[in-house]
Parts: C-alpha cells; sequence; structure tokens
C-alpha cells in the first residue's frame, strides 16, 4: 500500500483543484492510501473528497510565509510517515520541499500547471534552490515542461501527465429553458467562454469579437460563466463597445461545466495557459472551438480539426471563424465530433490516472505491474 500526500494551496474550484480531486478519488483504493492537505482553507472540492471517503486536513495558512503552517505540515508529515508527497502549485511546492525532500524524508513530487510567466524573480530563484529536493516535476503540458527545464529541471526530473477530463454531465437545464432563463429569442446562437475572469484570458479580445460577431449575425450571444477580478471591466468595455445586448456574464455556475453542450462555440482567448480544463470540457462535449494558437491550446486542437486558432489577441479572427462555424452546422458537428474523440483517446480521466499509479510505484520502487481498472469514482459535476 502507498501512503501519499497530496498538498494544494486550496481546494477552491479551480483548474488544479480540480484535477487534483479527480486524482484522489480515481486511484485505486487497494493500492494507494490518499490524505489531502489544503494549506490555506478547504472549499467545494473538499466536501467531494470528503464525501469519497479520502481524510483532508486543511491548515489555515494565514500568511505567504507562515511558520506555524510550516511546522503543521512538517508535524504531520512526521506522524503520518507518506511513501510519497505530490504538492500541486507554488506555495504547496514550496511547503511540502521545505518539510521534505531531503535525504531523511520522503521523495517530492510537484505539480505545474501553467506556463508560469507571472511569476517574479524571487519565485523563480526558490524554484531552482529546491530542484534537489524535488523527486519530480509533473507538467500537465509539453509547453509547461519546457518552460521548468529553462528554469533549470533536469529533463530527467521532468514528466508530462496531461489533465484528465471526465465525460460530460448530463446538461442542468433544456436549451429553450437557458434560452428563456437567460431572456433570449428561440433562434439564438450560443458562444461561450467558461473560466476565471483574469487578465491572461483576454477578456477584452472576446469583446471585440462578440461585437464584430454581432454584426455578421444578429442572432449570435456570448455566454461568460466565471467570475475574477477582470469582471468589471470586462463589464464595462461591453458598454462601450456597444455589446453588451449580445453578451450575457452569468457569473460563477456550478452547473457551467454541464451548460456546454447546449451552446454553438466554445471561445479561449487567453496569452498564456497551462492545459485549460475548460477547453478540454468544451471538446469533450462535442463543442467546435476557436482558441487563441498558444502552444498548450495547439496540444489540443490542430487547426481545421477541432476547431480553429488564431492568434493571441485577433478579435477578428475569432468573430470571423466563428461565422464560419455558425453558418455550416455540418462543419461544426465534424470538427465537435473529432474533439470529442481526441478527449476521449488522449484525455479521460482513466489514463491520467493510470500514469500517475506509474509515477507512484516508480519513486516509491513498487514493481508491481500497471493497473488497468478503472478508477474508483470518475464522476464530474463542475466546471472552471
Amino acid at each position: 500500500m502507498i501512503r501519499l500526500l497530496l498538498v494544494i494551496p486550496t481546494l477552491d474550484r479551480s483548474g488544479a483543484e480540480k484535477q487534483l480531486t479527480l486524482l484522489a478519488r480515481g486511484l485505486p483504493r487497494d493500492e494507494v492510501s490518499v490524505h489531502v492537505v489544503a494549506l490555506t482553507r478547504g472549499g467545494p472540492y473538499a466536501d467531494e473528497l470528503r464525501a469519497a471517503g479520502i481524510e483532508v486536513t486543511v491548515l489555515g495558512k494565514r500568511m505567504k510565509f507562515d511558520p506555524r503552517a510550516l511546522r503543521d505540515l512538517k508535524r504531520l508529515v512526521r506522524e503520518e510517515r507518506p511513501d510519497v508527497i505530490h504538492s500541486w502549485l507554488f506555495a504547496a511546492n514550496a511547503y511540502a520541499r521545505f518539510v521534505a525532500g531531503g535525504a531523511d524524508g520522503p521523495p517530492v513530487i510537484v505539480s505545474e500547471r501553467c506556463v508560469d510567466s507571472w511569476k517574479s524573480g524571487w519565485q523563480l530563484w526558490l524554484d531552482r534552490r529546491l530542484i534537489p529536493r524535488t523527486r519530480m516535476l509533473v507538467a500537465n503540458s509539453e509547453s509547461v515542461a519546457e518552460f521548468y527545464r529553462g528554469v533549470g529541471y533536469p529533463a530527467d526530473r521532468v514528466s508530462v501527465i496531461p489533465n484528465g477530463i471526465a465525460q460530460p454531465a448530463a446538461p442542468s437545464c433544456t436549451r429553450d429553458e437557458l434560452l428563456r432563463e437567460l431572456g433570449l429569442p428561440d433562434d439564438a446562437r450560443l458562444v461561450a467562454y467558461v473560466g476565471r475572469l483574469a487578465r491572461q484570458k483576454r477578456l477584452d479580445t472576446l469583446m471585440w469579437a462578440a461585437q464584430l460577431l454581432r454584426q455578421a449575425n444578429d442572432r449570435s450571444y456570448l455566454l461568460i460563466a466565471g467570475d475574477g477580478p477582470e469582471a468589471a471591466r470586462a463589464q464595462d468595455l461591453a458598454r462601450k463597445l456597444e455589446c453588451e445586448r449580445h453578451v450575457r456574464f452569468l457569473g460563477h455556475r456550478n452547473d457551467a461545466a454541464s451548460l456546454l453542450p447546449l451552446v454553438d462555440v466554445f471561445w479561449l482567448a487567453s496569452d498564456f495557459e497551462g492545459m485549460s480544463n475548460s477547453l478540454m470540457e468544451a471538446m469533450a462535449a462535442g463543442r467546435p472551438v476557436v482558441v487563441s494558437s498558444i502552444p498548450p491550446n495547439r496540444e489540443l486542437v490542430d487547426h481545421g480539426e477541432e476547431g480553429f486558432l488564431v492568434d493571441v489577441g485577433d478579435g477578428v479572427g475569432f468573430a470571423q471563424y466563428t461565422v464560419r462555424l455558425l453558418d455550416d452546422p455540418q462543419l461544426a458537428a465534424t470538427m465537435g465530433e473529432a474533439g470529442r474523440r481526441r478527449m476521449q483517446q488522449r484525455h479521460s480521466v482513466e489514463l491520467m490516472v493510470s500514469r500517475h499509479m506509474d509515477l507512484y510505484r516508480q519513486v516509491t520502487g513498487s514493481d508491481e505491474p500497471a493497473d488497468e481498472r478503472a478508477p474508483a469514482d470518475t464522476t464530474e459535476t463542475t466546471s472552471n
């Protein structure tokens, strides 16, 4: 039995937290004992984990560097004696390696989920200083792996395990019900963005694209599901561009993923990503996509196959290709089906869990054969 400690800053509804939850719930219970630690606070995924019978501990970290939380994590590691610690995101990656990873502690695997160009100099310096205490870095895309090799991680200590996407949830309502809820006409064409409303998501590009799209197709409407620091700015820009009648800001919705099968096209304009959960969920739901041509998106979408790639900031390109998809239902259906197949074949939760199990066996020296059984629970009900 492998004793696994998963450490992450919070269990809020966001991409890394979702992947950790899918992994923890999917690991074979007869091979792995899982304990999840949230440094700062719990959240919705804490409830899901506990409901699945997984132990969750919240340390209540209050500052960027909290000696009390560090002490509590060290004591927990000493008491639990895990065979491996797997941490996620910067703060947890730092704390886990401070308390373990040395000659007298359990091996530490760190997960990086994005091309972290946002990191400051001191954060990158700390990453480099902690490389000797890192058994393996797991990236969710080749572009993330390339970024961290550039930071200084040896190639043989970087592994790529793409995100896993569960089968799409059944829609929480019908398309007609959604249109009535939003006050939209029966013949509306729906374009959607789902995710955090942050600067990297380039919501300004989406607002310009919505303005151009509504001029080409007055029945088109952009639905934006999510919340974040750029929400007010995006709403203000929609008013200034006079396209607010064709944009609906839905805020955070627990049923966002289940709405994706009801829309016609999915948009993602980010200037950097790791591997977008919402993009993968849209593809799993059989939706054609129009997305920015950045390396992580190009790992998921071949231009003209599952959708279209456009240059970062190219609102005209978003509108142009979306008009093409809305005017050609057969093309949209063909691309949507290609995306659905790609997610099933390359990015299932089962495959993601199996790859992590192989890594845990490698790190702990287990010589058991790879387990091909389906994970215990791969149900997914939320989106980010």
